[in-house]
């Protein structure tokens, strides 16, 4: 299994460009993830600027690294191209949640290759945040804990086993599931005994040391989640594909 050790960004300049594109960065993506910028707007370099202060420099590298996150799409011909926040189609969420599964199930499968002591001790830390998620969903706890809770249960054991570069592609991976999640929350919230079933048998097959059976049932969260996904998409509609607003400064 590989190491967690952090790959190095590499040689920088100086501190403060990198500050400046990480704090752009994470502005307009919390923005985007929390619908605040909703699918399908247009997202002017000159209104980030604007917004946020900066200049063009660092503003441009956030809008290149949003780009290769899939959170930004480019529109139009060459030289004649504009910038908009992903739209939210069936087509999209159903690929980003199965590459979701795909990524979390080789972390599921490592995870039960752990050591006895930390595979069990992870696994007992997984069904106690699952039956706090099995409570919250009963008592009508709302949305925003009720994500918390199923973002902590995946995390846990993907931090515990995922490798860099396995961490790397999840972590630019997650934010485009979680818009799906966040916009379409309504209907979901109506799933979520079945997610719960899902999540113990994750855990149990990691508690069991199954690398095969942990893969198979992180991956057969994210398939259901999927065609829940796309049950929600057909009865609420896609998101963003005709509606273009600008950002304003």
């Amino acid at each position: 299994m590989a190491a967690k050790k952090r790959p190095s960004a590499g040689p920088r300049r100086t501190a403060e460009p990198l500050d400046n594109v990480t704090t752009v960065y994470n502005e307009l993506r919390s923005l985007i993830i929390s619908g605040q910028l909703p699918p399908g707007a247009r997202v002017a370099e000159r209104a980030v600027v604007a917004r946020t202060g900066h200049s063009r420099t660092p503003v441009r590298s956030a809008l290149h690294r949003l780009q290769q996150e899939g959170l930004v799409a480019s529109l139009g011909r060459p030289g004649d191209q504009r910038l908009i926040v992903t739209p939210l189609t069936a087509a999209d969420g159903h690929e980003v949640f199965l590459l979701e599964g795909h990524l979390e199930g080789l972390a599921a499968g490592e995870a039960a290759a752990l050591p006895d002591a930390q595979r069990s001790q992870l696994a007992r830390r997984l069904r106690e945040i699952n039956r706090d998620f099995a409570a919250a969903a009963r008592t009508g706890t709302a949305p925003a804990k009720l994500f918390a809770l199923d973002h902590l249960f995946h995390e846990t054991f993907v931090q515990a086993a995922a490798g860099p570069r396995l961490m790397t592609l999840h972590g630019s991976l997650r934010p485009q599931s979680e818009r799906y999640a966040q916009l379409y929350v309504s209907v979901l919230l109506d799933e979520l005994p079945n997610s719960v079933k899902e999540h113990e048998a994750i855990a149990a097959a990691i508690a069991k040391g199954s690398r095969a059976g942990a893969q198979r049932a992180a991956e057969r969260n994210w398939v259901s989640a999927a065609r829940r996904l796309a049950r929600v998409i057909v009865k609420e509609g896609e998101r963003g594909a005709k509606h273009r607003p600008t950002l304003a400064p």
